[in-house]
């Protein structure tokens, strides 16, 4: 798992080759990203199944309850096959607009 400390978040994107590797090196570190928004990358290399996805989905909602995003960024995903407020998108572009959008909605008080 590599580590990237950028403006209003940190990437996290998989270096391993398998999902459970990644996973397991990643609840290894989550609790220290706990006050920061988050955006994990996962490789297209490593098979992934909706069920590896759903994993996030509680870190996702604990996430927001401490007014911090988790977006998911994988190419190849149906977005309608998870919850709406669970944010995975195609591209990095498109997660750190989701990081920049959620931000100003908590300001705003939404």
């Amino acid at each position: 798992m590599l580590i990237e400390k950028k403006e209003n978040y940190k990437l996290i994107y998989s270096d391993e080759n398998s999902f459970s590797k990644f996973y397991s090196s990643f609840l290894k570190k989550e609790k220290e990203f706990d006050k920061e928004n988050l955006i994990v990358q996962i490789s297209n290399e490593i098979n992934i199944t909706k069920e590896d996805f759903l994993l996030f989905l509680s870190i996702a909602k604990q996430k927001k309850e401490n007014s911090t995003s988790l977006v998911i960024v994988y190419k190849d995903i149906n977005i309608d096959d998870f919850p709406e407020d669970f944010n995975i998108v195609p591209t990095l572009v498109e997660a750190e607009d989701i990081i920049q959008m959620e931000a100003i909605e908590r300001e705003l008080g939404f």
